[in-house]
């Protein structure tokens, strides 16, 4: 049982939306921000959500090494794809903008696609494919990242859990939305674990060395000083086809960085030549796609229903009772939180209030 404390949605995301004012992101700006971070929680997938919130958000516009204000350039625009600069702003914000003119694009057109450079952390990438699929389109999304990954064969962290995600409109209650990285664990559930003082599976993170790291917080400062690296999905070398993930992870950095001419690998290090942090600046890619163009929308709900219900409906493992597909778990971790608020950790307890008090925010929580 989660003995967490849950705390209730709105004030969690009132709250946010005015820490996020406090530190200079316009109102419209931090209520897409929060709604984001919240989405996370919401799916289950908490290492995106709450806990990411003060570290990879406030800490780095505190730290000038990402601007709360975002100055969205449009680089260039055609009838179906989109150039833009984010110029370190708010990524969840270039995101929400790119991915609105894309679905515009795509109702018009049937396609539409956008990248974008010079941006930030854009928090989960299945939001931005559920953009599209909650409105019957079918969207695919993907972003590179701080160097993590180590090559097939080699050691050294050089390309970003880069996920590539899908999201696609069913006849059922919940869309199809496949969302995850190119390596067997991104960084953020490790420092859930770190959070948790739990250990690390071996195989997941490598040291220089070649050999197996469990130790969250040290993989954590080594993923950082480039001493340890995560493990592609497949595992590390070619026995169990870790070169599937890190043929992936690879697709990924080139969508994200080669279409807009922007940033890749150790480029996105978060270190000068000096060592001091400074700006990451991400890339993106987003796609949509109108059904209506193909076979249609309603066509296409229904088959894509029918797949994931015919592999749920197939024969199961020994002492196995269910099978899922992509999405149900977050719709069903959804159905079970609603009503029930956002649990939040002890260490994310002490951030919230850490904020509240520097920013002299008018909050109380339940937990204190």
């Amino acid at each position: 049982m989660d003995q967490r404390p849950y705390v209730d949605w709105t004030l969690i995301n009132n709250f946010m939306i005015d820490a996020f004012k406090a530190v200079g992101v316009p109102e419209e700006d931090a209520k897409i921000c929060a709604d984001v971070l919240l989405e996370s929680d919401r799916r289950g997938i908490e290492s995106h959500g709450c806990n990411r919130f003060k570290p990879i958000y406030i800490d780095r516009i505190n730290a000038g090494i990402q601007k709360p204000v975002t100055d969205f350039e449009v680089i260039k625009d055609t009838p179906t794809t989109l150039v833009a600069d984010a110029h370190d702003g708010m990524g969840m914000v270039a995101s929400y903008k790119a991915m609105n003119a894309i679905i515009e694009k795509a109702k018009k057109f049937g396609m539409g696609m956008a990248v974008v450079r010079n941006s930030t952390h854009f928090g989960i990438a299945g939001y931005w494919a559920t953009m599209a699929s909650k409105q019957g389109l079918l969207g695919i999304c993907g972003t590179n990242a701080r160097p993590s990954i180590a090559p097939t064969f080699g050691v050294e962290n050089m390309l970003g859990t880069n996920p590539l995600t899908f999201a696609f409109p069913t006849d059922e209650p919940f869309d199809f939305v496949l969302d995850c990285a190119t390596s067997i664990w991104q960084r953020g559930k490790i420092e859930v674990y770190a959070r948790e003082n739990k250990t690390i599976p071996k195989g997941v993170v490598i040291s220089q060395n070649g050999e197996p790291l469990t130790d969250a917080q040290e993989i954590l400062e080594d993923l950082t000083k480039g001493q340890a690296a995560l493990a592609p999905l497949g595992g590390i070398g070619e026995e169990l086809a870790g070169y599937k993930g890190y043929g992936y992870a690879t697709v990924v950095e080139i969508l994200s960085a080669a279409l807009q001419a922007g940033s890749f690998l150790k480029m996105l290090s978060g270190k000068d030549e000096e060592g001091h942090k400074t700006h990451i600046p991400l890339g993106h890619f987003f796609i949509v796609i109108n059904p209506e163009f193909f076979c249609g929308e309603e066509e296409f709900r229904k088959t894509a229903g029918e797949i994931c219900r015919s592999l749920r409906q197939s024969k199961k493992a020994p002492g196995q009772s269910r099978i899922y597909t992509a999405g149900e778990k977050e719709y069903l971790a959804w159905c079970e939180r609603k009503d029930k608020g956002v649990p939040i950790g002890e260490s994310v307890q002490k951030e919230f209030i850490t904020i509240r008090d520097r920013y002299h925010l008018d909050y109380h929580f339940p937990f204190e």
